[in-house]
């Protein structure tokens, strides 16, 4: 970590802004903490007070993340408030485009648009949105990063994540190679894999903390990572039916660990890591496994592709590299 000198944060910017966290831990954290090193006043708001607190700090901007899941029925009108006040707003979607039954009509209400997801530029300005712009995920490494672990965190292989079919459907083809090594499967609804019986030793129901899922990533010598599926109604409110083509954020979290990851392959993946070097991919269950016994045999590529990720997540992939494209744009109009 000493070697890999991260690049220094830029000039702290004469800027007020009011933030509204959207209450996932690993992602505000990260973009507060960014946010406090890059510009001379932040200001906190809950969903519930975005209006009365932007009355009263008069901030030059508002940044909302996501307007979902923890946002109030009148959350909308608030904005439509407090641009009315003459102040800047700005919504960054992070769960594109897994919820455009919801953010189609969300969207409008704000003067910016950011998304993660590269297939949801177009959508927005399609509908009717002036300012809409690509900004990809990242990683917090004050939460995300390599770490000394307990043997209760040290595992071959890794997966974190919600059982969405296309993992079911890989983990009950990978169940016999499985056996016989030290796996962790975790997160919610695994009951309906169909080999669950033979891979319950494995699985730890429920939701996973960051710092604790950074834990398990530091303690494994591989962690898997598949993206959820796209499809409407698959466990998604994507009734647009638009194809997911962006990495997810776990991609950034895995290497932020300094551990080797096996990803199926989303478009612009190779945008910002080096397949065959930073990690690696698979396309399908057979390649995954023969990939997973190829790497569990072989600790220093292994090791090479982990701190080659490493690398590439603190030069490129943090929240501070990140968010001054975004400070850019909203900070041009105020």
């Amino acid at each position: 970590m000493q070697r890999l000198n991260p690049p220094v944060v830029g000039v702290c910017r004469p800027f007020k802004l009011m933030y509204v966290p959207q209450g996932f831990e690993a992602i505000d954290t990260g973009v507060a903490e960014a946010l406090g090193q890059l510009i001379s006043e932040l200001v906190f708001s809950t969903p519930e007070t975005m209006l009365e607190t932007a009355a009263r700090e008069k901030p030059q901007a508002v940044l909302v993340m996501n307007g979902l899941h923890t946002f109030p029925g009148n959350h909308l009108e608030q904005v439509d408030e407090i641009r009315r006040l003459g102040i800047t707003t700005a919504i960054w979607f992070v769960d594109d485009p897994y919820f455009t039954e919801d953010t189609s009509t969300i969207c409008s209400h704000y003067n910016h648009v950011f998304t993660h997801e590269l297939g949801c530029v177009e959508f927005y300005r399609a509908l009717g949105v002036e300012s809409v712009h690509y900004l990809p995920l990242c990683v917090n490494p004050a939460m995300f990063h390599p770490r000394r672990t307990g043997p209760q965190y040290q595992y071959d292989i890794v997966f974190i994540g919600n059982a969405f079919y296309n993992r079911t459907e890989l983990f009950d083809k990978l169940a016999p190679f499985l056996q016989g090594k030290k796996v962790l499967i975790a997160g919610g609804f695994w009951e309906r894999l169909s080999a669950y019986e033979q891979l319950s030793p494995f699985i730890k129901n429920g939701f996973i903390p960051p710092e604790e899922t950074a834990n398990y990533y530091s303690g494994a010598k591989l962690v898997i990572n598949i993206h959820r599926p796209w499809g409407a109604g698959q466990d998604n409110r994507n009734s647009f039916a638009l194809p997911s083509r962006s990495i997810n954020p776990r991609t950034y979290e895995i290497s932020a660990c300094g551990t080797m990851q096996l990803t199926d392959v989303r478009e612009d993946l190779g945008n910002f890591y080096r397949p065959g070097y930073d990690l690696d991919t698979f396309g399908s269950a057979e390649e995954l496994q023969q990939k997973m016994d190829y790497y569990l045999k072989h600790e220093k590529e292994r090791r090479l592709y982990a701190v080659r990720g490493l690398h590439t997540t603190l030069r490129h992939h943090t929240f501070t590299a990140r968010l001054p494209h975004l400070l850019n744009i909203i900070g041009a109009q105020v």
